[in-house]
């Protein structure tokens, strides 16, 4: 089936009226549901559904003079008639997929619009990746909403990336037809020091009447948290507390809570409304980031819904946090996020509003997903070969790449460790004793300490930066290599032997990006990620089946975190706490600084 054209309102106004009145057929009549209403909070038994142009004409008891000879009749027997799921922030690139694949594998859950932040790819290919990302996104059959990223490098001075976005870069993007607002402002220190840059970039987007995504990845909720939310970012979802959640909200912010694949947000906060009773239309779910496997095997948005309604949400505020209360921040309330008169015709029919089935997806007025399988295209970008070759490490890596050398004459060193918290995005500082043996401190399994090593790929400078990482109770000799390396995107290198560390390496060098497992010299999987290094154009179904692979390896290697990659592939986050990796540095993200690997014991 093709894609249904999408009219604005303004072309199709005259028809939606002349349908509505029964002057004219309608395309589509859904008859027969119970109309969950995301404007008053009600079930509405025995409604009809007429739409037009890719358009709710009439919304009411009996659309029975809006039918013609040619409309298409659906009986939704007494089914839920919900409005299509909203991904208010998020990641495509996290998904391994390209924009067409990625909205394959989500369409059958449910989900129909999706406010994107391409920044890894901004940190990869600049502006150009930005601009490819936005137009396949365009392409697609439901509504893929691109926000400018805003902070490419996220911290300037503790990383390098292959490119930088600047405020003119800004400024010209937000002329783009799919641009909805900036990406999430990581850069927070920047915005409550009054960086002109930062402060630039969130200028040219309120004047272009569009929204700031915020990031505020610190406890602290004094004068610097207040400073930040007078700076303009207009929501935030990097609260892990019940505390954050209510602080944001009272400042003003739209406040998003996350279930992606590793961060599991939602029930330490939509407390603040099922017990503390605020308000809920100021909270939103979203996902931020999902693997190709969580998309495969468990859902997308609509695994967020029904996690909030298990954690205790009554079933109809939980649609509205990912429906209505989106559209509305984004400024889109009278386009989508609801079922009513003039908003595009995004329509889930469910059986259950609790366990939420996703039976039929309706996007735009069309058909596009029943029972679980598409039926629409999602068409594909020809994407540049440059897109393709950007791992360049200059060299082969080699096992003494990765030494850690000891200070003259010691045989032991207390050195700061990075440490992994399982389902949260934020790391903790830790340190430990480590022994040194011929001059080079080693790893110690027995503590869970090995290496990490942040190896530079974007310039070929054959830079490496060595540190150590506990969390992920890796076994035996072994390595695992990630050219997704949130943000600046170099290539992370978490192993217990520096030789199984090298071949790792190469390897992603050789594929053109992606994640590897090496055991004992072997490769145990590959997940190959050519385009930028981040993302693959083959289906969800085959890149989450490479996936698998790769957590069964991580497994066999002692790992046993929940979707420990996630939380490898942020380990060089230098915008959320506590310590990470640089390729210039250990940075103290409580300081923002670069901090040295051992500890001075004076």
């Amino acid at each position: 089936m093709e894609n249904s054209p999408l009219k604005t309102w303004p072309e199709s106004a005259a028809r939606l009226v002349a349908v509505a009145a029964g002057r004219e057929a309608a395309d589509l009549v859904i008859r027969n549901g119970k109309w969950v209403n995301v404007h008053t909070r009600e079930v509405l038994e025995g409604y009809d559904l007429a739409i037009a142009d890719g358009r709710f004409a009439y919304c009411g008891p009996d659309a029975q003079h809006c039918i013609g000879p040619d409309t298409e009749i659906i009986d939704a027997d007494g089914a839920f008639m919900i409005p299509g799921l909203c991904d208010a922030h998020m990641h495509i690139e996290s998904g391994m997929l390209t924009p067409a694949e990625f909205t394959r594998a989500v369409v059958p859950h449910g989900t129909t619009s999706m406010f994107t932040d391409p920044h890894e790819i901004a940190n990869v290919l600049g502006l150009e990746g930005v601009r490819l990302m936005h137009d396949e996104a365009l392409l697609q059959p439901i509504n893929v909403f691109t926000q400018m990223p805003s902070c490419a490098p996220s911290a300037p001075g503790l990383e390098t990336t292959g490119f930088e976005i600047t405020p003119e870069d800004v400024v010209e993007a937000m002329n783009w037809p799919g641009i909805i607002g900036l990406g999430e402002m990581m850069n927070f220190p920047g915005v409550v020091n009054g960086d002109p840059k930062m402060l630039a970039e969130i200028a040219a987007t309120q004047n272009a009447g569009k929204t700031v995504g915020g990031h505020y990845a610190s406890p602290d909720l004094g004068p610097a948290f207040h400073a930040y939310a007078a700076g303009g970012p207009a929501d935030d979802h990097e609260g892990t507390c019940e505390a954050d959640a209510i602080a944001r909200v009272r400042q003003g912010m739209r406040h998003m809570m996350r279930l992606g694949s590793a961060w599991y947000d939602v029930e330490s906060q939509i407390t603040a409304v099922t017990e503390k009773g605020l308000d809920p239309r100021s909270f939103i779910l979203c996902t931020d980031d999902c693997h190709s496997g969580t998309l495969v095997n468990e859902g997308h948005m609509n695994r967020v819904v029904r996690h909030a309604i298990a954690c205790g949400c009554d079933p109809v505020i939980a649609l509205q946090m990912a429906t209505i209360n989106t559209a509305t921040h984004f400024g889109l309330e009278r386009e989508l996020g609801s079922i009513a008169p003039g908003r595009r015709a995004d329509v889930i029919l469910t059986s259950d509003l609790t366990t939420l089935p996703i039976d039929r997806v309706i996007a735009r007025g069309v058909t596009v997903a029943q029972d679980g399988e598409i039926k629409v295209d999602c068409p594909h970008l020809k994407w540049p070969t440059h897109a393709r070759q950007t791992v360049n490490l200059g060299r082969d890596r080699v096992a003494e790449d990765f030494e850690i050398k000891a200070p003259e004459g010691a045989n032991a060193v207390t050195v700061k460790v990075i440490g992994v918290v399982e389902n949260q995005a934020p790391t903790k500082a830790l340190t430990r004793d480590l022994l040194v043996v011929d001059g080079l401190i080693e790893g110690d399994q027995a503590q869970d300490v090995c290496q990490i090593a942040l190896v530079e790929r974007h310039l070929g400078t054959g830079g490496v930066t060595n540190a150590f990482v506990s969390g992920f109770q890796y076994q035996g000799r072994m390595a695992i290599a990630s050219t997704v390396a949130h943000d600046s995107h170099h290539m992370i290198v978490v192993g217990t032997d520096r030789a199984n560390m090298a071949a790792a390496a190469n390897r992603l060098g050789e594929v053109g990006g992606g994640v590897t497992v090496f055991q004992d010299g072997k490769e145990l999987a590959l997940v190959e990620l050519p385009i930028a290094g981040l993302m693959s154009d083959l289906p969800a179904k085959v890149v989450a089946a490479k996936a698998d692979k790769l957590v069964e390896a991580m497994l066999d290697c002692g790992c046993t975190l929940n979707n420990a990659y996630m939380q490898h592939s942020l380990l060089a986050l230098v915008v959320i706490p506590e310590l990470r990796i640089s390729d210039l540095g250990l940075v103290d993200v409580t300081k923002f600084e670069l901090t040295d690997l051992i500890e001075d014991k004076e």
